[in-house]
C-alpha cells in the first residue's frame, strides 16, 4: 500500500490493531482488512457447523442458485440488520484524523466518507445523514465507530436486550455472506467480489446472470429491474455512490490508492459481468417495472382493457394501487388476474385526455426490439403520441437510466498500477484444518497475516496490537464503568457469564464482553485494564504521570496489577500463559 507515513512502526501498529476493531474508517484506510474478516469467518468453527444443520440437508445436490437461496434464507432467519450508535460507541473526526493524518487527507475523506461531508447519495444527503443516524444530538465532530462484527460477535447479539437473533451491520453481513457462500453453498472464492461504497457494502457473485447480496437479502438480475421498493433500496448505492473498494481473494482495488493488488484479469471480468448485470433490454415487462418504481410517470399513461366486449380505460396509477395489495402483478402473466380484481367503476368508456395508451407503447416496443435506447426514443417521438405527456423528455431519460446503471468503479478517474501479490489458493472441498494451515503457512501474504488478527488467533499473533485496540477503541465498557471503584467493577464483571464468545484461545475485546454480558476471566481482566488505563489518561491532563498495568495469566487464574498492587483476580478456561505489561501512556 502506498503511504506518506514516515513512521512505519506506527503504521504497522495501527493496521494490526485495526484488525480487531474493524471500523468502517479503518477498512477504508487499510483495505486488506475487509477480506481479512472474510478469511476469519472462513476459519471460524461457527459457519462450519452450519453445514450440519438440517436446513442444508442435501444442498450439495442442488444447482448453484438454489444453494445461494438456501444460504440467503438461513441468514434471513438468523440475523437482522443493526446499525446503531450504542453498540460500539462514538469517536470524533479529530481523533480519527490524527490517527491517519499521514496516510490519508481530510479532503479525500470528505469525498469518500459520509460522516466527513460525503454527499454522493442524494437520498441520505437530503434527509440529513446526521439526523438520520441519531448524531444530531451530539457535537458535529462526533462520529460513530460502526465496527464490523465477526460471525461470533454477530451471533452474540442474541444476548442484548431487544434481539432474538444474531445481528450485524452491512459490512459484517457482506463478509458473512462471502464466507457462507464459500463454505456452505460451495461457491468458489474466485467468483465472489466484495463491493464497498461510502454508505454501504455488498457482494457480487459471478454465477449464472449474477447475484448481488444486499444486507440480509440477495438480488438477482430480474429482481434488480422489477421496480419494487426492495429493488429500489438495493439499487441505491451503486446508482448514486462511487465504489471505493473492490475486494477479492486475489487482492483489492481502492479508489484512493494508485496501486491495486487484485489480479487484473479477475478485476476486468468483475467490471464486465457487473455491467452486464446492471443492463437490461427494453421490453414491455421492463416498462411496467419502470412505472412501478417511478411513480411520477404513471400520470403519463392509461391502459385499455376489454370488459364485456368493450375497450375501457383506466389511469395507470389506479392499477398499481390495486397491485400494492394483490398477489398478482401488472408486469407478469398474472396481469389479467390483477385487472379482474379492479372494480369496474374505476374504468372509463372514453380515453383519458393527454395520456399515452400503454397498450400502444408496449406494442411499439415489441415491433422495435433490437434498437438502441437512443434509436428507440427518436422513433417513438415520431410515431407515438408521446407528446401528450408533458414529461416526455424526462420520461425517456429516466427509462434509459433504469435500463442501464453505470457504476463508478474505483479506477474510473485514473488507471491503477496493478501489482498483484501472492494470493491464497483456497478451494471448496478443503477441510477447515487444511484452510487454517494454508493461511498460517502463508501469513507473509498481507491479507493472510491480517486474517489471523481478525480471527483473534492469540497463539499466532503479536498481543500488543490487541491490547492497543482494547484500551484505545473500546469506549462503551469504559463509559459504563468509569469512575467506579475497581472492586465494584470486579464484582460487576464476576456477575456476568464466564463463557467467551470465541472458542479456544481466542479473545473478545472489552466492549464485546460488556455488550454481550459474557466473557472469560482473561477478557474480564482486559475490561479492568481498559477502565484503569483510560481513568489514568483522562485524569492526567499533561500525561506526565507514568504507570504500568500488568496482567499475569497463569491458568486457571488471571490477576490484574496496578503497578505492584493486585487489584482484581478472575478465573480462566483458556490455556494461555502470559504476562502483559501495559505502560501508561501506551508505548509499543
Amino acid at each position: 500500500m502506498e503511504t506518506l507515513l514516515k513512521n512505519e512502526t506506527s503504521l504497522r501498529n495501527e493496521l494490526l490493531s485495526s484488525a480487531f476493531t474493524l471500523s468502517d474508517m479503518e477498512i477504508f484506510v487499510f483495505p486488506d482488512l475487509l477480506y481479512s474478516l472474510v478469511l476469519a469467518n472462513i476459519m471460524s468453527p461457527v459457519i462450519w457447523r452450519w453445514r450440519d444443520d438440517s436446513w442444508f440437508a442435501g444442498i450439495e445436490n442442488k444447482p448453484p442458485m438454489q444453494r445461494i437461496n438456501r444460504v440467503k434464507q438461513y441468514i434471513m432467519n438468523n440475523y437482522v440488520f443493526n446499525l446503531d450508535l450504542e453498540t460500539w460507541g462514538l469517536t470524533t473526526k479529530e481523533r480519527e484524523l490524527r490517527r491517519f493524518k499521514d496516510v490519508i487527507s481530510e479532503d479525500i475523506l470528505k469525498k469518500s466518507n459520509a460522516l466527513f461531508g460525503y454527499e454522493g447519495d442524494r437520498y441520505y444527503f437530503d434527509i440529513d445523514i446526521r439526523r438520520h443516524f441519531g448524531l444530531d444530538r451530539y457535537d458535529s465532530s462526533v462520529i460513530p465507530y460502526w465496527k464490523t462484527e465477526t460471525v461470533e460477535a454477530m451471533n452474540a447479539f442474541v444476548n442484548r436486550p431487544g434481539f432474538n437473533t444474531g445481528a450485524g451491520e452491512c459490512v459484517s453481513l457482506s463478509a458473512l455472506y462471502a464466507a457462507a457462500l464459500f463454505l456452505v453453498a460451495e461457491i468458489p472464492l474466485e467468483n465472489i467480489f466484495l463491493i464497498a461504497t461510502p454508505l454501504h457494502s455488498q457482494n457480487f457473485i459471478d454465477i449464472d446472470r449474477g447475484v448481488l447480496t444486499n444486507n440480509r437479502r440477495i438480488v438477482t438480475k430480474n429482481m434488480w429491474f422489477n421496480g419494487t421498493s426492495l429493488s429500489t433500496k438495493a439499487r441505491r448505492a451503486i446508482e448514486n455512490e462511487e465504489i471505493t473498494i473492490v475486494s477479492h481473494i486475489t487482492g483489492y482495488v481502492h479508489t484512493v490508492y494508485d496501486t491495486a493488488t487484485m489480479d487484473v484479469d479477475f478485476y476486468t471480468t468483475f467490471k464486465r459481468r457487473l455491467q452486464e448485470f446492471l443492463t437490461a433490454d427494453l421490453n414491455p415487462q421492463i416498462i411496467s417495472n419502470f412505472l412501478r418504481k417511478e411513480i411520477d410517470f404513471r400520470s403519463c399513461f392509461q391502459y385499455g382493457h376489454r370488459i364485456n366486449g368493450r375497450t375501457m380505460f383506466i389511469p395507470l396509477e389506479r392499477i398499481y394501487r390495486y397491485e400494492h395489495t394483490s398477489s398478482n402483478s401488472f408486469s407478469t402473466d398474472s396481469r389479467s388476474a390483477l385487472l379482474k380484481e379492479i372494480d369496474i367503476d374505476e374504468f372509463s368508456l372514453s380515453p383519458i385526455p393527454n395520456r399515452i395508451l400503454l397498450n400502444d407503447f408496449e406494442e411499439f416496443i415489441k415491433r422495435n426490439r433490437g434498437l438502441t435506447i437512443e434509436e428507440f426514443v427518436k422513433k417513438a417521438k415520431r410515431e407515438l403520441a408521446v407528446k401528450k405527456c408533458l414529461k416526455t423528455d424526462v420520461l425517456f431519460d429516466s427509462i434509459e437510466r433504469f435500463l442501464k446503471t453505470v457504476p463508478r468503479f474505483p479506477d474510473r478517474q485514473k488507471d491503477k498500477d496493478f501489482r498483484p501479490t501472492d494470493s491464497l489458493r483456497i478451494d471448496t472441498g478443503m477441510s477447515r484444518e487444511e484452510i487454517y494451515s494454508i493461511i498460517v503457512k502463508n501469513r507473509e501474504i498481507p491479507v493472510a497475516g491480517l486474517s489471523l488478527y481478525s480471527y483473534r488467533d492469540m497463539n499466532n499473533i503479536d498481543w500488543m496490537p490487541f491490547i492497543k485496540a482494547a484500551v484505545e477503541r473500546n469506549p462503551v465498557s469504559y463509559g459504563a464503568l468509569k469512575g467506579k471503584d475497581i472492586q465494584d467493577i470486579g464484582r460487576v464483571l464476576e456477575g456476568l457469564s464466564d463463557v467467551s464468545i470465541y472458542e479456544g484461545n481466542r479473545l473478545s475485546q472489552p466492549d464485546e464482553v460488556w455488550n454481550f454480558k459474557t466473557g472469560d476471566g482473561i477478557e474480564k481482566a482486559l475490561v479492568i485494564a481498559n477502565v484503569l488505563y483510560n481513568n489514568t489518561m483522562e485524569n492526567c491532563k499533561t500525561r506526565a504521570r507514568k504507570g504500568e498495568i500488568k496482567l499475569i495469566i497463569d491458568p486457571p487464574d488471571v490477576a490484574v496489577y496496578d503497578g505492584q498492587s493486585e487489584i482484581a483476580r478472575f478465573s480462566t478456561r483458556k490455556s494461555i500463559k502470559k504476562e502483559i505489561k501495559l505502560s501508561i501512556p501506551l508505548q509499543l
